[in-house]
């Protein structure tokens, strides 16, 4: 991995534990080999969707050794363009391996004044301006399920992430905002000027963009994993005329530049997490079952590949089917 001082094929390739909580690192966060993360353990995952954009690095925290599941979102060398990530894998994957609640980080746009660079976004809602091309959910092929979205971050994640950032960006001179929509954009190419406008304008609470968030939070609801994205502001897309329009210089500058705090923002939530005290929130009781309930195909379509697959990923929820 990219920026690591180890070599991973001195790792086990096995960890004999459930692994409760994984970070999904984007642009920015490519590794988590910081802070006194240990690297334990480095997972070849398959799935019956394919395979992760990465191998899975398990960690443990610093002080109490908890095991954390980290997954590069474009892969090892940043080679995935956000059209191409295999979300669907990248999920299943978390989830076999025990996962159940998902810190997402993202390098994003920002669409107000107010959220200026290398400021850290945790937004409320997304609004979907992805075009159709990635796979977005678990069901199909003769099995239909409505999941719920209406709230697609968990507020009891974004409530852990208010606290400690308040408290670690306060410490460091850095500005977090909460709350707003996230608008998710195709990509790879940056907005125009009248889409970036568009976006501020029509979408009153919009308040970053990025290329990242679906279907990767769809697919984390289905899969009944806690989800929240944390992302970082690094530029002000094209909608501002006094400034430059985005350019990946600029993304990667910005990010360099804020690395650390970055760093250091991901492992104070994740040192908070592995408390006792959220064990509910983090093992993600409040959505056990919900994507079982949400199958309304009848028994008759039970069967075949697609139902294997959602009793691959959810067994407790898509049992084998009884005929009364």
């Amino acid at each position: 991995m990219a920026g690591t001082n180890f070599d991973p094929a001195s790792l086990p390739t096995t960890y004999p534990h459930p692994v409760r909580i994984a970070v999904i690192g984007g642009t920015g966060i490519s590794h988590l080999t910081h802070s006194g993360f240990t690297p334990a353990a480095i997972l070849h995952v398959t799935t019956p969707w394919g395979a992760p954009s990465s191998p899975i690095m398990i960690l443990h925290t610093p002080h109490n050794a908890h095991p954390i599941a980290f997954l590069a979102r474009h892969g090892l060398h940043h080679q995935l363009t956000p059209s191409e990530v295999p979300s669907i894998a990248n999920i299943a994957a978390l989830r076999s391996i025990g996962v159940r609640t998902v810190i997402a980080f993202s390098a994003v746009g920002s669409l107000r004044e107010e959220i200026r660079p290398r400021d850290f976004v945790v937004p409320s809602q997304i609004f979907d301006r992805t075009k159709g091309i990635r796979k977005g959910t678990f069901f199909g092929d003769g099995i239909v399920g409505h999941v719920g979205f209406a709230d697609p971050f968990d507020r009891g994640l974004t409530r852990i992430v208010e606290r400690v950032g308040e408290r670690v960006l306060g410490e460091r001179g850095g500005r977090l905002h909460v709350g707003g929509t996230l608008v998710c954009m195709e990509g790879p190419q940056f907005s125009t000027r009248a889409e970036s406008h568009f976006y501020r304008t029509a979408i009153s609470d919009s308040v970053v963009i990025n290329m990242s968030a679906l279907p990767e939070s769809k697919l984390a609801r289905e899969a009944e994993l806690a989800y929240v994205m944390i992302c970082m502001s690094t530029d002000y897309d094209c909608w501002k005329e006094d400034e430059e329009a985005v350019t990946v210089e600029t993304v990667m500058g910005n990010m360099h530049a804020n690395s650390e705090t970055a760093r250091v923002l991901v492992a104070a939530v994740l040192e908070e997490l592995v408390k006792e005290e959220h064990i509910d929130l983090v093992e993600a009781r409040h959505l056990q079952g919900q994507s079982g309930w949400a199958c309304c195909s009848d028994l008759p379509a039970r069967k075949g590949e697609a139902w294997k697959r959602l009793q691959w990923l959810l067994p407790e929820s898509f049992k084998e089917p009884v005929e009364n």
